[in-house]
Formats: C-alpha cells, structure tokens, sequence
C-alpha cells in the first residue's frame, strides 16, 4: 500500500509549501520540454526491452504522484482513470499488478493526448494540495521524492529517446543543438590520494538535503593511497584500444563480458559506426544525427565490461566507489583542484558491486521497494551525466546498472 497517512502526522510547518509548489511547477514543465520536440508517434515507440516509451515516461511519473500522495491524502480527489494503476505501475509489488516492461510500447491507447490529460488533472490536484495547508515535514519527503524520481526519468528520456532513434535509419535529428553534447578536457595525468580511514555515505541529519536511501549510512572504511585519472577516457584514446584488437583479445575480459562481446557482437561503443567508404573513418550518433567522432570527447556509451577491458589493456584499473567519493569531498573540502568531469559529463563506472552499506535498512511500504531490493548483479556509478538534471548529482550519489548495459550516459575514469 502507499504510505499511510497517519504515520505522516508532525507538526506541520507553514514555511513549506509555496517552495515545494514552485518546485513542483518547475520539475514538471522541465519533463514536458524534453517530450517537446517529438512527435505523439516518436512516444510511443519502445526500442528495446530496457527503454520505456516517452509516452509511458510522462505516465508513470504522474503516477507516482498520484499514487503516494494524492490518494492518500488529497481529500476528496478522484482518480484520473483506474486503469492507470496498472499500466503504469513500474516495478511497486506492494502497490499491485504491473504491466509487464517489455510490453510498454504496446500499450497504443491511452493515447498521448491523453496522458497529457493526466498530467494536467494530477498537477491541478497537486498544486491545489501543495498551495493550500501547509504540509508535515514527513509529506515534504515524501513530496521531494517525487521530484528526484522524476528527475531521474527526465534523464531515462534522453537516454530512450536516443536509443530510439538511433535505431531509425534515417538517423533522425531531436533538437537543432544536441542538449548532451560532451565537452572536452584538456587535464591530464593523474591525481594523487592518501586514502586512509575516511567517511563515506550521506548524513542523514536536518539540514543534510536530499538522498535516496541506499547513499546511506554514512560509515568509515579503509583506502589505500591511490592515483585518479584526472579527465575521462576520451574517443581517441579508446580508438586505440578498438585498433590494437581490443574487441578480439580475450585476455583483456572478464569471462562473462567476453561471452557478451561474442554473442551481441560489439565491436565498438555503442553509438560508433564505421563508414566504408571511409576506411578507418568512424562516426557517431547523436541527438543531432550522426557526426564524425570527436575524437578528444570523452568516450561515451560503454558497458562495465568495455571499462573493465579497457583499464586493464591501459595498466591501470577501475576505482572503487569509495575512492570516488573520497576524491570529491577531499577536492572540496580542501578547496583543489579536482580531476575533470566528475560531475555533469559521464556516469563512471566503478568496480564496486551494487550492495547495501553497512547497516543499511530500507523502508517500510512501497518506497521501500525504491532502491534496495535491486542490490543484486549490478555495479555502482559514480558523478553525474551531461543529461542529468540539474541539481540532481550530489558527491554520495549512487547510480547503478547492470554490467552489460550501454545505453546510459556512462564513461571511464582509471585508477591505479
């Protein structure tokens, strides 16, 4: 069931509200422009099992809202359409039945025109919610969840939005500018760390900010001293390792990743494409078509299995999560100079297994299924992507995916 609202009672408190209703607007219009730019028919597609339907994205956020929050304590609010608790229900077994994931792009009705509707009776209901009483401090939690997971779908946008159309072989333009075009770095070398007994995770006390619920506890654990790589892999370099027989030599792979190169055939970063006409000569997809390689941009696109190969042909290795997040808050609290791109670039792979933190505990009802029980076969990313939100990264912040998967905003930083 959605959290019940008699375990939300505080005291309420009159400063909250006219914010979390400005960023409620704010939030929502951010995820309407990024669907802007298609069309009903470019929302509807689902090109592969992972991605969803832009039409669907739009859905289950305003499902999300509507589920946890106006049912339960929006008096006398009336669903939009019952069905929809269904249809877009994404993975909440405490909330009930789903639609299976693969089968999203199936769903032609409703149709776009109205989800929007949706959208529009949910805002209505919530603005009148968040603009009236003022609001307990445990439903202003609950409240800014909501804006983190649909800030998480805005980036699921782009990323299923490009997959989509990079299927297209009309390699179809989104925008006029390529709203996640990398920029590059002119840092190098390396960026020394004493490691040490050092302080990892969120601090979940007043006045800490928003986390989800696996950045915490905060706890200590040991580092060795270590070296970050002070920018991300960038194209040219990865092209190195694609010339010197990279996606051939499996000496350079984990087993599980060398069978995963044999039976989807990769031979390059997701989005590369070799021209024949020109030998030699790659291209890339973007969300403004296709385009020569840029070559001194960060390689993009790769699995944990291409950064692990890659790191070990390059004599070097992945960090772990831990040396990640030492390297930034040592960066900052410290005020130095810290390695390039750890934020607002690529996600970076790290060697770390996706697992709970030493006493982590996740929460009780539906929001508890958010994060935890998918601490299973996955591994850890650290930073933010150039599609990320903004003010969505923060220095503890824990992406995870599982290894084989290339179609997020995803990079290489090394260690050694």
């Amino acid at each position: 069931m959605p959290p019940n609202p008699t375990s939300l009672a505080a005291a309420p408190s009159a400063t909250i509200a006219p914010s979390l209703a400005a960023r409620y607007a704010q939030v929502r219009a951010a995820t309407l422009a990024i669907a802007a730019p298609l069309s009903a028919e470019d929302c509807q597609v689902q090109s592969m099992p992972d991605a969803s339907p832009i039409k669907w994205h739009l859905a289950h956020t305003t499902w999300f809202f509507e589920t946890f929050l106006l049912e339960p304590l929006a008096a006398n609010y009336t669903a939009f359409d019952p069905a929809f608790k269904v249809l877009f229900n994404s993975y909440y077994n405490t909330v009930g039945e789903k639609h299976p994931r693969p089968e999203r792009g199936l769903l032609s009705r409703p149709s776009l025109e109205r989800v929007l509707a949706y959208r529009a009776h949910v805002d209505a209901a919530m603005l009148a919610m968040l603009s009236g009483t003022s609001q307990t401090e445990a439903v202003h939690s609950l409240i800014t969840l909501g804006f983190n997971h649909e800030q998480q779908h805005q980036e699921l946008m782009f990323t299923d939005l490009k997959h989509m159309l990079s299927v297209s072989p009309l390699a179809p333009v989104y925008a006029a500018a390529d709203p996640t075009q990398l920029s590059e770095s002119t840092a190098r070398g390396w960026s020394a760390f004493t490691g040490g007994l050092v302080e990892i995770g969120h601090e979940a006390e007043p006045g800490a900010g928003f986390a989800f619920d696996n950045e915490t506890p905060r706890h200590q654990t040991f580092l060795r001293p270590y070296q970050l790589a002070n920018a991300l892999v960038t194209n040219r370099e990865f092209l190195a390792f694609v010339a010197d027989g990279g996606y051939s030599r499996h000496e350079l792979w984990l087993s599980e990743g060398w069978d995963r190169v044999n039976q989807s055939g990769w031979r390059a970063p997701m989005y590369w494409r070799e021209r024949s006409e020109e030998l030699g000569a790659w291209h890339e997809f973007t969300l403004h078509g296709e385009h020569p390689l840029a070559l001194d941009a960060p390689v993009s696109h790769v699995s944990f299995f291409e950064a692990e190969a890659y790191a070990r042909w390059a004599g070097a290795r992945l960090p772990t999560e831990a040396e990640w997040e030492n390297a930034a808050r040592v960066s900052l609290a410290q005020d130095v100079a810290a390695p390039s791109q750890m934020f607002g670039s690529l996600w970076q792979w790290t060697a770390s297994a996706y697992l709970g933190y030493p006493g982590f505990s996740a929460a009780q009802g539906a929001v508890g299924e958010y994060n935890g029980k998918f601490m299973c076969n996955q591994f850890v990313l650290r930073g933010s992507s150039v599609a990320t939100p903004e003010g969505h990264a923060r220095v503890t912040y824990r992406n995870f995916f599982q290894p084989e998967k290339r179609w997020q905003f995803t990079g290489i930083r090394l260690a050694r």
